[in-house]
């Protein structure tokens, strides 16, 4: 199997790293190879802190996922997130010096090029730059201009910028850990492909990313990203609070939070209890799942009232850019009981659990349907995208090159100009400079040749 056929999405979180090997079927659904999964050690809140144990992570979650897969893998599409993380809106354009052809993906590019150019912050560097709506010229609300004509060709972008110090730490640690890093994308971006419906996309809707380290939010509108950020709160935090309200160690902690945790205490019983046990021959101790409950209520209450001040930010409750879709909850953090709830009291917006499966072909055993998995998949699916490109890239250019074959075959004037009139006008001009070009590389001997040819002609 070629390196070509299967792309690799890599999740480094605070938590875990997961590496995802897939490819696409013939139905255009993902295909999971492998998957390999690792204890994340030097990654807080989302920025790498320590480059050795951040490596030996990688190599674990890799390792694990070619042998799972059975293919070697060597180019990964990573994830970046991080409180560094922040967006802002700008409008830039371009003036095209042949109006009368249409414009191409080569002037998007262009145009894309000169936002990257933009001078940010000391220190900082632009991730993404996103289109939204494109204005050619005087002609607005375009979302495809591709096709058109137009001397002026105008965009507003969602530009994603952070800082350049994080940026190469988690490029240096995916070098060293021996593989090539494909692409960098915003993990609420990549999430948001895996969870997300176009009907959503279109409605109104925002994603809210609740990892270990941050909670990542990604807002849309009309089929366009609107709004990103990346609040530096997580899972871990309330792992933390429950550690210290309940003085246990973080061990304990975390289980409870997983198999007893709830969002709304109020729904919690007063007189149930569960057993901790004690460290070293000391006494089990008992914990109200009540007090736990409240416990946690009172961190996700402030992450939600974050989320909140993120929304009113974006403009979500003024009537024109309400999000009808309301609010899709993922990562690992969505796994908390009654969170869901608590998020339609907090934010007044309705809100449904987003499970990362919905794209995968072979996910019989529900594996992958955790929320978890979100952002690796939703990886997996833009390193699938840019392998598609690429091959759409190299099938445009496989008819060019089969146009001396043609030349052949044209021998007379009249078959020349037949197969000329039902060619693209491109093509032709392609193979006019191909005829130029062996003209070109006459030798100077079989040029004089030609040309006594032709003088003993004329005498005769």
């Amino acid at each position: 199997m070629e390196n070509q056929e299967y792309s690799v999405g890599l999740d480094i979180g605070t938590t875990k790293i997961v590496a995802i090997v897939g490819r696409r079927n013939a139905h255009g659904k993902i295909e999971v190879l492998g998957v390999g999964k690792a204890k994340s050690l030097g990654v807080h809140k989302g920025i790498v802190n320590n480059i050795s144990q951040t490596i030996n992570s990688i190599k674990a979650a890799v390792a694990e996922a070619q042998s799972s897969a059975g293919v070697p893998i060597r180019k990964v599409t990573v994830g970046i997130a991080g409180k560094h993380i922040r967006s802002l809106q700008h409008s830039d354009y371009i003036m095209r010096e042949h109006p009368d052809k249409f414009i191409t993906d080569d002037d998007i590019e262009a145009l894309k090029d000169q936002v990257k150019k933009l001078v940010m912050l000391p220190g900082e560097e632009i991730i993404h730059v996103l289109p939204q709506e494109y204005k050619v010229d005087s002609e607005g609300e375009i979302q495809e201009p591709v096709g058109m004509h137009g001397k002026r060709l105008e965009a507003n972008f969602h530009v994603v910028v952070g800082q350049m110090g994080s940026i190469r730490n988690i490029a240096r640690c995916v070098r060293e850990a021996g593989l090539e890093m494909e692409a960098l994308t915003l993990e609420p971006l990549a999430s948001s492909e895996a969870v997300l419906t176009k009907e959503e996309k279109e409605a109104g809707v925002a994603i809210v990313d609740i990892g270990g380290g941050t909670t990542d939010i990604a807002i849309f509108k009309d089929n366009i990203i609107r709004h990103t950020c990346v609040i530096p709160y997580g899972g871990g935090i309330i792992t933390e609070d429950i550690k210290e309200g309940c003085s246990i160690i973080e061990k304990h902690a975390e289980q409870l939070k997983v198999k007893f945790g709830s969002a709304v205490p109020e729904l919690e019983k007063d007189s149930t209890f569960v057993t901790i046990p004690g460290l070293h021959g000391r006494p089990d101790k008992e914990i109200s799942l009540k007090t736990l409950a409240q416990i946690i209520n009172a961190r996700v209450e402030e992450i939600l009232e974050m989320v909140n001040t993120e929304l009113k930010a974006y403009g979500a409750f003024e009537q024109k850019k309400k999000l009808i879709a309301g609010i899709v909850l993922t990562g690992g953090g969505s796994n908390l009981k009654h969170l869901r709830q608590l998020a339609n009291y907090t934010t007044g917006f309705d809100s449904r659990i987003g499970f990362a499966n919905e794209y995968i072909a072979n996910d019989k055993n529900q594996y992958l349907k955790g929320p978890e998995f979100a952002t690796s998949i939703g990886l997996l699916m833009e390193s699938l995208k840019i392998r598609d490109k690429k091959q759409n890239a190299i099938d445009e250019e496989e008819p060019i090159q089969e146009k001396p074959q043609q030349e052949a075959v044209a021998s007379s004037p009249e078959s020349s100009a037949t197969i000329q009139q039902t060619m693209p006008v491109q093509e032709q001009e392609v193979i006019s400079q191909q005829q130029e070009n062996k003209k070109a590389k006459l030798t100077f001997g079989q040029s004089l040749m030609e040309k006594v040819k032709k003088f003993f002609e004329e005498v005769e």
